[in-house]
């Protein structure tokens, strides 16, 4: 039996596994179990850790772009569950942010994927995300599997937002051209 969902967004809340880190721990995620897309993103950055929001930073406007989706209908839990790999900001290394906590989803994921029925669409957004949530894909690039994608798939496979991921947008431009228009096609029906 699933666990009651508000129960477990609390214990998640509350939860100190990286204690550790950096900034210390702070969750961050959104869910309501009528949501039908979820996010899988692949930890919150250092931007979003201060707002305590999901995504509030130019990444989450680039991605709303995408989906083709205003503020108040991503930030309505009841149509998007946002449920990243690591809850937690993993602080940052040489290259960007460090990879997400590996706890967080051992501990958590599981539980939270089963308390939540209605999902019929999944967004992994990069290698960590579509790592656990695309296994059968782990021998393909995060480009491949991008560019495998199908609109009519359950799970579809997405580069990160990041203003930092300009260079790959610009290498793969039948990403705008050919993923971005399905994309917020099939965004629209799982909103309706």
């Amino acid at each position: 039996m699933p666990d009651d969902l508000e129960k477990l967004l609390q214990d998640v809340r509350a939860c100190r596994l990286c204690a550790n880190l950096p900034l210390g721990p702070n969750p961050i995620l959104q869910a309501s179990a009528t949501a039908r897309i979820m996010i899988a993103g692949q930890a919150p950055g250092r931007i979003t850790h201060g707002k305590n929001r999901p995504f509030d930073d130019p990444s989450g406007n680039r991605l709303r772009d995408w989906l083709g989706v205003t503020r108040e209908q991503f930030y309505d839990p009841a149509r998007f569950a946002i449920i990243p790999m690591g809850f937690c900001y993993p602080g940052t290394g040489k290259g960007g942010d460090h990879p997400p906590r590996p706890e967080c989803a051992h501990a958590w994921r599981a539980r939270l994927l089963a308390a939540l029925p209605n999902i019929k669409l999944i967004l992994a957004i990069g290698q960590y995300a579509q790592a656990w949530h695309l296994p059968q894909q782990s021998q393909l690039t995060l480009t491949e599997r991008v560019r495998q994608t199908r609109p009519d798939q359950p799970v579809i496979a997405l580069p990160h937002p990041s203003p930092r991921n300009g260079v790959w947008l610009k290498n793969n431009p039948w990403f705008a051209t050919d993923i971005l228009p399905n994309l917020k096609r099939r965004v629209m029906m799982g909103l309706t």
